[in-house]
């Protein structure tokens, strides 16, 4: 017989799986029930308590896309405690997505003001509530409410025992492989990285929109002949070169592009995706929920990053939503430690590609968590996000 623990348990299980059904991701509001309260000790509820620290990630290598280079990336870490339960976060801020993500002072800002009013929530499980109302406390610090996100969804996950990719109901052997980025340098570098990875790996991801793209091309190719996605980021301006560049591109073995041109430019894109003979993915030009249904007749599917969306709860909603459209979706990365990408990896096997290889782009991960084994994503099946700390 099923004792109460179990039956909680599994109610639990019901509701978080029910909540994020396409009538609630379409209105985008709050479908879940207050649940219960666990772990109560002599009558007296536990708290949430919050705290975060700036955390500096160090590149590997010099990380070169068409616009700018850098050898570190801005970082906070969180945690969120609740009755001796932590939940780890993060939040990771590029510096050209600046506007978007925000700053480091604006995070630790953003965090200070969570800080002071998580513990008014008393059930965890309410997600929709209590990331409805963080959402609600400013327009952008998307990095921000992204580490409050994950680190209550990896506390959520530890409370019921089990990974996120279980609770959303998915199947972890189809997780598909994931890319590994050849960063934009000189044809001695590009071919000695591309040797270093190229039995690791069973699909490369490579960064466009400068003048040398089709020497980054046919240098790689003279090492490998692995499938190769393609990230031009925003970097080719005239819709006709595009198409050009894409035909070119299909017949080196390339299976999909990301954001071939300016996200101003939605016309000319939707033009270039009318006509390529390759799948078109959005990638500077989504960010959110809201911003779907806009790029249906655009592009041929999105890509979801954790840091741009808020968090997992409304990456969920994403994928629900771009399906529902006939969509393909994308799950990407910054440059992270591997709670974050362990996080975007729970949903990895509703994805059509990923690009989850931002941890193995730094030398200091704080985490052990989702592993790369022969170019596969692999879960873990610890709960939560599927992360211990180092």
């Amino acid at each position: 017989m099923q004792n109460r623990r179990d039956f909680l348990k599994t109610a639990a299980f019901a509701a978080l799986g029910s909540g994020m059904a396409i009538n609630s991701v379409l209105a985008g509001e709050s479908a879940m029930p207050a649940l219960f309260n666990i772990n109560k000790k002599s009558g007296v509820t536990p708290k949430m308590k919050l705290r975060f620290f700036p955390y500096e990630l160090k590149l590997r290598h010099v990380f070169t896309v068409a616009t700018y280079s850098r050898t570190t990336t801005p970082d906070v870490q969180v945690e969120i405690e609740y009755d001796g339960i932590v939940g780890y976060g993060e939040a990771s801020m590029p510096p050209y997505l600046q506007h978007e993500l925000g700053t480091m002072d604006s995070v630790l800002a953003f965090l200070k003001k969570v800080q002071g009013i998580i513990g008014q929530f008393s059930d965890p499980f309410r997600l929709e509530d209590i990331l409805s109302y963080i959402d609600s406390l400013s327009a952008g610090d998307a990095a921000a409410k992204t580490a409050v996100d994950i680190a209550l969804h990896d506390l959520v996950g530890k409370l019921l025992q089990a990974p996120w990719y279980k609770i959303w109901g998915l199947d972890k052997e189809k997780a598909p492989s994931t890319t590994f980025t050849i960063g934009i340098d000189t044809p001695d570098v590009v071919r000695e990285k591309t040797k270093e990875c190229a039995e690791q790996f069973n699909i490369l991801k490579v960064k466009l929109g400068r003048d040398n793209d089709k020497e980054m091309i046919e240098t790689i190719r003279s090492v490998t002949a692995l499938p190769i996605a393609v990230d031009a980021n925003q970097g080719w301006k005239d819709k006709h070169y595009a198409l050009d560049m894409i035909h070119w591109l299909k017949e080196k073995g390339i299976v999909m592009i990301e954001q071939p041109m300016p996200k101003e430019q939605l016309d000319d894109i939707a033009w270039v995706t009318g006509q390529s003979p390759l799948p078109i993915f959005a990638d500077e030009s989504i960010q959110r929920l809201k911003d779907i249904v806009g790029l249906k007749d655009a592009f041929t599917g999105i890509n979801i990053k954790l840091m741009k969306c808020t968090g997992m709860r409304e990456a969920w909603k994403m994928v629900t939503l771009a399906r529902a459209l006939g969509m393909k979706v994308m799950v990407g990365c910054m440059t992270e430690t591997s709670c974050a990408i362990s996080a975007a990896s729970q949903f990895s096997p509703a994805v059509d590609f990923a690009d989850l290889d931002g941890s193995l782009l730094i030398a200091n991960d704080r985490f052990k968590g989702m592993e790369v084994v022969k170019g596969k994503i692999t879960l873990p099946d610890l709960p939560g996000i599927g992360v211990v700390k180092l």
